[in-house]
C-alpha cells in the first residue's frame, strides 16, 4: 500500500495542479449567480420563516462552501469528495483512473472502451455526504420540521402548483424526514420516475454492466445478422463522444469477413431481446422513437442528441442499412435487410460495447432521455427474468426497489420514462431513492446523484434557476400536462445534504408551476433553519 501510494501522489499532484485554475475559475463565474439568489430569496426567507439567524442569508455563504462548477463545495469538501468540472460531473474518477494508468470513469466524457473487454469504470469519488460529514467539521445540525414548514408550505401553497401537491424534505445523513406534506400519496410523477429506473437498472445490473451489439455469421449460409442489444447509444456519427461506433463494428466485421474469403452476405438484423409493442401507450411521439433492441443513435431523423425531434419508423431496419453501407465502404456486398434471429451456431465476427451503465443512467437523467429510460427498463426485465416489454419493466422495476427495502405504497410503473399517466410515485418514495443512491453501503447507486441536472449548468435545468439558486440545487425534473414535478438535493446553509421531492397535480400554467417549484427549492438551498 505505501508503496502504491509513492507512486499515486506525483499523478495526483500534477492531477491538483492541472485543476485548480479551473475551480478558480469556475467560482467566479458563479458568484453573480449566487449574489442573485441570494438577494432573490432573502426577502421570502426572512418574512416566511422568522428563523434566519442575523447575517446568515445575505450571501450564499454555505458551510459546504463557495459554488465551484456546479455545486457549492468548500475547499476542504472538495479536497474530500473531489473537483467538478464545469458541467457539474465529478472529475475525480478521471483522475484517479489516470493516477492507475487507466482509462474510464462515469463522467460523460468519458471513453467507452467500445468493447466488452474496455476497462471497468473507475470508482466513484467520496460522496458528497462524506466530505462533508468528515473534511469540513463544520456542518450544524439538521434542519427542524417546524422551521421548514414555515419556510416552504407557504410556497408550496402557490396557486400555481394547483390544487394537489405533496412534498417530502429528508436529511440525507440519517434517513430522517424533515419535512413531509401528503408524503404517502401517490400522484403522478411524469419524468421523476426516471430516478426509479435508474436505481432499479443499477441495482439489477451493476454499475459496470454495458450494452453489446455484435455481428454474427451463420455457418454454411453466409447470412450476416446483426444483433441488437438493446443499446440506444449506439452512433453512426464519426465522432462517437465515446459511445459505441457502428462504423468501428463494420469495420471490424468487413476485416473478419474478408479473412474468410467472404464479400457478398445476405444481411439480417436479430431485435429479439425486447418482445411487445413497440410503440409507447402514449402513440408515436417526438419525444421518443419505438422501444427496439437495435437502433442507431435513438432513431433521430436529425444531428441532434437530446430533446424531442421525429424518429424513424423501424429504427432496426434503419440500422441495419446503415451498417450495410458501412460494410460497402470496406468492399462487402450485402442483400436488403430483413428480420432475423441469430443462432446458437452463429459465429460472432464482430462486437462493440456502450459505456458502463453508470453512464448512460448519468446521461438518462441530465437530459431526461427517455429512449436510454425505455431501454433501462426493459434491461432491468431481462436481469429480473421478466418479459421485456412494458408491463415487464414495470414489474421489473418494482421487483428491483422492493428487494431494497423502499417504500412501494401506492407507487405504479407503467414505463421506464414516466410519458404514461398511470404511472404513480410518491414523495416518500422518491426522496428514499435518493437517500438510497447516497447510502455508503450502496455506491453502485451513486450515479443518480451524480446525473441529477444542475441548476443553470447542466441538461433540463440549464436555463433554469439563471436568478435562483444556480450550481446549487441538483434535480430531477418531470412534466407531462397538468403535471410539475421536481425531486433532487441541495446543501443548505448549515452544510446539511437534503433530498426533496414535490410533486404537484392539476396546474394550468406549466411555466408558473416551473417557477413556483424553483422558488421551493431555491429556499430549501437558502434555509439556515437549525
Amino acid at each position: 500500500m505505501k508503496r502504491v501510494a509513492n507512486a499515486v501522489r506525483p499523478r495526483l499532484a500534477r492531477a491538483a495542479g492541472a485543476v485548480r485554475p479551473g475551480l478558480t475559475r469556475a467560482t467566479d463565474t458563479v458568484r453573480p449567480y449566487l449574489a442573485r439568489t441570494a438577494a432573490a430569496v432573502k426577502p421570502q426567507v426572512t418574512r416566511l420563516a422568522g428563523v434566519a439567524r442575523p447575517g446568515t442569508v445575505r450571501t450564499w455563504q454555505y458551510t459546504a462552501g463557495a459554488a465551484t462548477a456546479g455545486l457549492a463545495l468548500a475547499a476542504t469538501v472538495a479536497t474530500a469528495a473531489g473537483p467538478w468540472d464545469s458541467s457539474g460531473q465529478r472529475t475525480a474518477e478521471r483522475d484517479r483512473a489516470v493516477a492507475l494508468g487507466r482509462t474510464g470513469g462515469t463522467d460523460h466524457e468519458g471513453d467507452s472502451g467500445t468493447t466488452a473487454a474496455g476497462p471497468r469504470p473507475a470508482p466513484s469519488a467520496p460522496s458528497v455526504l462524506t466530505g462533508l460529514g468528515g473534511a469540513a467539521n463544520t456542518v450544524k445540525s439538521a434542519p427542524t420540521g417546524k422551521a421548514l414548514a414555515g419556510v416552504l408550505t407557504p410556497l408550496l401553497d402557490a396557486p400555481a402548483l394547483g390544487a394537489r401537491h405533496t412534498a417530502v424534505v429528508v436529511d440525507v445523513a440519517s434517513g430522517r424526514r424533515l419535512y413531509g406534506a401528503g408524503a404517502g400519496t401517490a400522484l403522478t410523477p411524469a419524468s421523476t420516475t426516471k430516478i426509479a429506473t435508474a436505481v432499479a437498472a443499477l441495482s439489477a445490473l451493476g454499475a459496470d454492466h454495458r450494452l453489446t451489439t455484435r455481428a454474427a455469421l451463420e455457418p454454411d449460409t453466409k447470412e450476416l445478422v446483426l444483433v441488437g442489444g438493446g443499446d440506444p447509444t449506439l452512433t453512426a456519427r464519426s465522432d462517437t463522444d465515446g459511445w459505441a461506433s457502428l462504423r468501428a463494428l463494420a469495420e471490424d466485421t468487413a476485416a473478419a469477413l474478408k479473412k474468410r474469403n467472404i464479400t457478398t452476405v445476405t444481411m439480417s438484423y436479430d431485435k429479439t431481446r425486447y418482445a411487445g409493442s413497440e410503440i409507447h401507450p402514449i402513440g408515436v411521439n417526438d419525444n421518443l422513437a419505438p422501444v427496439s433492441a437495435l437502433m442507431v443513435d435513438e432513431a433521430r431523423t436529425d444531428d441532434s442528441s437530446s430533446g424531442p425531434v421525429a424518429r424513424v419508423g423501424d429504427p432496426a431496419t434503419d440500422a441495419t442499412r446503415t451498417f450495410a453501407r458501412f460494410l460497402a465502404d470496406h468492399g462487402i456486398k450485402t442483400t436488403a435487410p430483413g428480420p432475423s434471429k441469430a443462432t446458437g451456431r452463429a459465429e460472432t465476427l464482430a462486437e462493440v460495447s456502450s459505456p458502463p451503465l453508470s453512464a448512460l443512467v448519468e446521461r438518462m437523467l441530465t437530459n431526461s432521455d427517455n429512449d436510454i429510460a425505455e431501454a433501462l427498463a426493459r434491461q432491468t426485465a431481462v436481469a429480473d427474468k421478466r418479459r421485456a416489454d412494458f408491463a415487464g419493466g414495470g414489474a421489473a422495476i418494482r421487483d428491483q426497489l422492493k428487494k431494497l427495502g423502499l417504500p412501494l405504497a401506492g407507487a405504479a410503473f407503467h414505463d421506464g420514462s414516466g410519458l404514461d399517466r398511470a404511472d404513480r410515485l410518491t414523495a416518500n418514495l422518491l426522496t428514499s431513492l435518493l437517500v438510497k443512491a447516497g447510502d455508503p453501503g450502496h455506491p453502485e447507486l451513486r450515479p443518480v446523484l451524480t446525473g441529477l441536472p444542475v441548476a443553470g449548468f447542466t441538461g433540463t435545468l440549464t436555463s433554469r434557476y439563471t436568478d435562483g439558486a444556480a450550481g446549487v440545487v441538483r434535480a430531477k425534473t418531470g412534466t407531462l400536462t397538468g403535471v410539475n414535478t421536481l425531486a433532487g438535493t441541495v446543501v443548505d446553509q448549515d452544510g446539511r445534504l437534503l433530498a426533496f421531492a414535490f410533486l404537484t397535480s392539476d396546474t394550468t400554467d406549466p411555466a408558473a408551476a416551473q417557477s413556483a417549484l424553483d422558488r421551493t427549492a431555491s429556499a430549501l438551498a437558502a434555509c439556515g433553519c437549525g
